[in-house]
């Protein structure tokens, strides 16, 4: 259902680069871009992320209790990733790790470079 998710930022060229780098990491490129917005993903039919100089002209701000979740297949990547991203300067919002209150579900999560929240995360199966 979800073709891409956007966050905003007030430096284009920094976030190209970070998001760059940080989606490099698990195989995702740039997929859509233009001066003012780039998005990343696995494939063309995937699900997204962008990122854009907000089209009003107003400065970009973070939205309170809004957050992008990135799927992927292994506590190992969930860390990679995460470490990839406080590697790049992105802020701690909570180490990798098992989340109690939801069976099975493994996340970390952070901050980009403009304060948007991530959130990386996989599902594994019920220990029997």
């Amino acid at each position: 259902m979800i073709g891409y998710v956007t966050v905003g930022t007030n430096n284009l060229p920094r976030a190209v680069e970070f998001f760059d780098k940080l989606f490099a990491s698990v195989g995702a490129g740039r997929f859509i871009e233009s001066e003012q917005f780039v998005a990343w993903s696995v494939s063309p039919e995937q699900p997204g992320v962008s990122v854009t100089i907000p089209y009003d002209g107003k400065e970009a701000t973070v939205g309170n209790g809004v957050m992008v979740a990135l799927v992927l297949d292994s506590r190992e990547k969930v860390d990679a990733l995460y470490n990839k991203a406080i590697e790049l300067g992105a802020t701690d919002e909570g180490k990798p790790g098992p989340r109690g209150e939801l069976s099975g579900f493994y996340a970390g999560y952070f901050r980009d470079l403009d304060g948007n929240k991530f959130n990386a995360f996989c599902m594994e199966a019920p220990q029997a």
